[in-house]
């Protein structure tokens, strides 16, 4: 998709450059997890068991590691050499945390992390048919991530998504052993697992809100976790948990900065709950969904 320079009316289309090296893809990333990806830099270059690792980020909304991967080679099997890495990070937990500790001066117990929603990431330029189709699996936790360098010290991002039809991965790691161990223990999760945990009204209900809330604005990425699904843009906007008889929606902003004429959004600073921000809306049914959105939208950036 070409992008263009708007002045006084008239395009011009930026022209693309290539990036010269690997390493000054890597130097972008490194420097801009948090923006891009909402990780935390652990380390550069991690070595383990004589394989490298490009980037070791932490993702600390899910309490993960995630590997990152940078490649101009267009040819290599995306599949293959992710499932490499989850089966070393998850035969080597004890290092990983070692790592992290050292490198960010912290205490990171084993316990404190949820192995479950460990992920690979690979970056390129561009990615071959079929390394998009390999990957498009409802449940593999390997994503592709294109970046291209423009004029004008342009740079563009963006995540492959998998299709709304994508199928299970399981079935065709049955009959590799250790492809069938990765699987059993990383777990990507659907909006129809937690969909199926509400009554059919609540879910007709879910379904609601989520089209509501991407008709907001273009650019909304819904990221299914284990205790809630996140609407991002450059980062959490709101997140939904489902329940059997209700929705918990959660609005990512601190607390006195939303104007909410009915008091309907809820102080939870002090009280545990699943999801980001400061205010909390509980719904049973869809008669305040308009002024919800209407606070929703104050966040949006």
């Amino acid at each position: 998709m070409p992008i263009y320079l708007n002045t006084n009316n008239k395009l011009k289309e930026v022209e693309e450059k290539a990036f010269k090296l690997e390493r000054d893809i890597q130097r972008v990333f490194e420097e801009n997890l948090d923006t891009i990806m909402q990780l935390t830099l652990v380390k550069s270059e991690f070595t383990i068991k004589n394989k490298r690792i490009d980037t070791l980020a932490y993702d600390m909304q899910s309490n993960a590691f995630i590997i990152i991967e940078y490649k101009r080679d267009r040819n290599l099997s995306v599949v293959d050499q992710g499932f490499t890495y989850l089966s070393l990070m998850l035969e080597n937990k004890a290092d990983f945390i070692v790592e992290y500790n050292e490198s960010l001066k912290k205490n990171l117990k084993r316990d404190d992390i949820d192995w479950s929603q460990t992920r690979v990431a690979f970056v390129s330029t561009a990615f071959t048919d079929n390394q998009i189709l390999a990957t498009n699996f409802k449940d593999i936790a390997i994503e592709l991530w294109e970046v291209k360098q423009f004029e004008n010290n342009i740079i563009s991002v963006t995540p492959i998504k998998k299709t709304r039809a994508a199928e299970s991965i399981k079935p065709l790691t049955q009959q590799n052993q250790s492809l069938r161990k990765v699987s059993e223990e990383i777990k990507v999760y659907t909006e129809d697992e937690h969909i199926a945990k509400a009554s059919e009204e609540i879910a007709e209900l879910y379904v609601k809100f989520r089209d509501a809330i991407l008709n907001l604005a273009d650019g909304f990425d819904v990221k299914p976790l284990k205790f809630y699904v996140a609407f991002k843009k450059d980062t959490n906007i709101v997140d939904i948990e489902v329940l059997k008889n209700s929705l918990k929606i959660f609005i990512n902003t601190k607390f006195g900065t939303l104007d909410d004429t009915k008091g309907l959004a809820r102080d939870v600073r002090l009280v545990g709950h699943r999801g980001n921000g400061d205010y909390q809306i509980q719904v049973e049914n869809d008669k305040d969904l308009e002024y919800i959105m209407s606070l929703i939208k104050q966040v949006i950036i």
